[in-house]
């Protein structure tokens, strides 16, 4: 058995390099007839005049060229005349020219002692031409591509080694250049850039490491939320350290055709071995790295698991002190294979977070520079303002700003474009045509300020920034927005209540001044709901349950999906505990409001003349 495999193994080394000797003859052999016959049709069916280049000209050319005897032969044609002359070098060159009714043309050519000749019309067979026209060089091509594909079976007997010839990786491959990127460019990120820091200072200095024994990381994955710069981290490593860098997606890997995918894989290490040292960037990970099942059904053999085991194989098979640092990127950590993620393989894996207050101000900055920026622009308020905004995010904003200030007709981004285009990107576009009746918005002005008024009476709360009523592409009739004066990593039990008191506050506003309650409240209802769990299930604020963790979160990078593990009878407490948390808040919310409604409509009829209204302009209003 272990000869028969060894065996295999040959066989399909030979497909794979295109070592086969025999092949590469037969396949020269039908190259080599394929010309020839291509050289005979061009020979003996194309007139020999055809083959040379052809000169057209005009007929007072022709007279003067036969009159200086430069003209040494003439054929007449149907539609043209064809003729061989010197040319100024001394050659004989090909011309043509108009047909022209001249009676003297004859006489002319007889005097200079020109050999002409007229073609005779004859009735060509319709069969013939079709046949020499279109059933000859169809039959031609269809027995190329027979043999071809003949010859490309053989190629693939044997079950995938044929198919498996086809595997490249089709990865690309940066090299330095102008416009490569360094740690200069990534912001945000410093902790991630110190970590691999490293990895650059060996590929320089790769003898330091060695001399203790130390050997580099072969694999580095780098795991966060879309859009906070890890393939620019890596790109970033590979313009420091001045290597190679090959790019590709997990997605290139999966193919129809089982065994492909492996032998892209092979490709790509191959290549790398070749141009190492180098960075191989496999983006998207999770694609190929899956966890394996216990091969139950179809015995576990299939596409995406025989690559997954070629690239376990070709992590071993490379050494780390040979200069190959294998990088890659995945915001769904959970799902990989254990083995993909022992050392040895990855060994390390780096954090890529989304940014702090600090971070995002960096991340603004270095995104402005490609902009024309007012000078006086506050970039630290914009960032308070996109707190969980990711680096892509931070790029987004600074180029709606942009097309903003080209829109407005100003020659360089302003505060005023970067705050617009924040609530942009949070809440849509201004629906400028939009019709609202003068009864809903009168309701959506006591919904805002229900927010902003709750929120300024508790302490504790973020600061109201602005107010504003214009509807919005999201589906927003208008919305409050409140900006923290600085980072906040943690929440206290006191702090999440007010944010769900706080949301509660436009419902309150509507039932205290109207009598009755609309649809406007469907997201804060959504996100108080969401909280308030939270609170119980994951956040251990409940005294019933004390610090029992009832949810899991399953998916931490993308949307922070969640799961309960529980009876039925505890998943019916927990229901209770969540009512009860919305219940208060939303008397509390009743409560303030009636303690202070006379501002409340003082306020709201403010908001409902001006639209929008500024923090400062609502705290102004308040504190009279």
């Amino acid at each position: 058995m272990a000869d028969d495999k060894n065996k295999n193994n040959r066989k399909w080394n030979v497909n794979l390099n295109n070592e086969n000797p025999d092949k590469r003859r037969t396949t020269a052999y039908y190259l080599l007839m394929a010309l020839s016959v291509l050289m005979f049709l061009n020979y003996f069916v194309l007139p020999s005049y055809m083959n040379r280049s052809v000169e057209e000209v005009t007929y007072s050319t022709f007279l003067n060229q036969v009159s200086t005897g430069d003209v040494s032969e003439v054929k007449l044609e149907e539609t043209q005349i064809t003729f061989v002359a010197t040319d100024d070098a001394g050659d004989k060159q090909v011309y043509i020219t108009g047909l022209i009714d001249d009676p003297t043309l004859v006489t002319r050519l007889e005097e200079a002692d020109v050999t002409f000749s007229k073609d005779i019309p004859t009735e060509a067979s319709p069969i013939l031409s079709i046949l020499v026209s279109w059933v000859l060089p169809l039959l031609l091509f269809w027995g190329l591509g027979s043999l071809l594909g003949k010859q490309m079976a053989k190629r693939m007997g044997g079950g995938a080694g044929g198919a498996l010839s086809f595997g490249k990786s089709n990865a690309k491959v940066y090299v330095k250049a102008g416009d490569s990127k360094t740690f200069k460019d990534v912001a945000g990120q410093d902790e991630a850039k110190e970590a691999l820091s490293e990895v650059v200072d060996y590929l320089h200095q790769p003898k330091k490491y060695q001399d203790i024994g130390a050997k580099n990381p072969k694999g580095i994955l780098l795991v966060g939320p879309p859009g906070t710069g890890k393939t620019l981290l890596a790109r970033a490593v590979a313009g420091e350290a001045d290597v190679p860098f090959f790019s590709i997606s997990g997605s290139e890997f999966v193919e129809m055709f089982v065994g492909r995918g492996a032998a892209k894989v092979r490709d790509l290490f191959k290549e790398a071995n070749e141009k190492a040292p180098c960075i191989v960037f496999i983006d998207e990970i999770d694609t190929i790295g899956k966890k394996r099942d216990n091969g139950s059904f179809g015995g576990g053999n299939d596409e995406r698991e025989q690559t997954l085991n070629q690239l376990l194989a070709e992590m071993d098979g490379f050494e780390a002190n040979k200069g190959i640092i294998l990088l890659a990127a995945t915001n769904r950590p959970e799902s990989l294979d254990a083995a993909l993620l022992r050392p040895g393989r990855f060994d390390r894996r780096v954090p890529v977070e989304l940014p702090d207050l600090a971070g995002r101000e960096a991340i603004l900055k270095v995104h402005a520079t490609n902009y024309k920026m007012d000078p006086s622009i506050n970039y630290n308020t914009i960032a308070r303002a996109t707190s969980g905004a990711s680096g892509a995010e931070l790029a987004n904003i600074i180029n709606e700003g942009g097309l903003r200030a080209v829109r407005e007709g100003r020659n360089a981004v302003t505060q005023s474009d970067l705050e617009e285009s924040v609530e942009t990107v949070i809440a849509g576009y201004q629906r400028k045509n939009a019709v609202i009746s003068p009864k809903e918005k009168e309701i959506v002005s006591y919904h805002e300020i229900g927010h902003a008024l709750v929120a300024a009476k508790q302490t504790e709360s973020a600061p109201v920034h602005k107010i504003t009523i214009i509807p919005r592409t999201s589906g927003a009739l208008g919305y409050t927005m409140q900006i923290e004066e600085g980072e906040k990593s943690l929440m206290t039990k006191q702090e999440l209540f007010n944010k769900i008191v706080t949301l509660a506050g436009g419902r309150a506003a509507e039932e205290i001044v109207f009598g009755s309650i609309t649809t406007g409240a469907s997201n804060d209802i959504e996100q108080m709901t969401r909280m308030a769990r939270a609170m119980i299930t994951r956040y251990g604020m409940s005294d019933t349950f004390d610090m029992m963790q009832i949810e899991t979160q399953t998916n931490k990078y993308l949307g922070g999906d969640t799961s309960m593990n529980v009876s039925a009878g505890m998943a019916e407490q927990v229901d209770r505990e969540v009512l009860d948390i919305i219940k208060q808040a939303h008397e509390k919310a009743i409560a303030i409001l009636n303690e202070n409604s006379e501002k409340l409509h003082e306020l709201s009829h403010h908001l409902l003349v001006e639209e929008t209204i500024t923090g400062a302009e609502f705290m102004k209003i308040l504190g009279e």
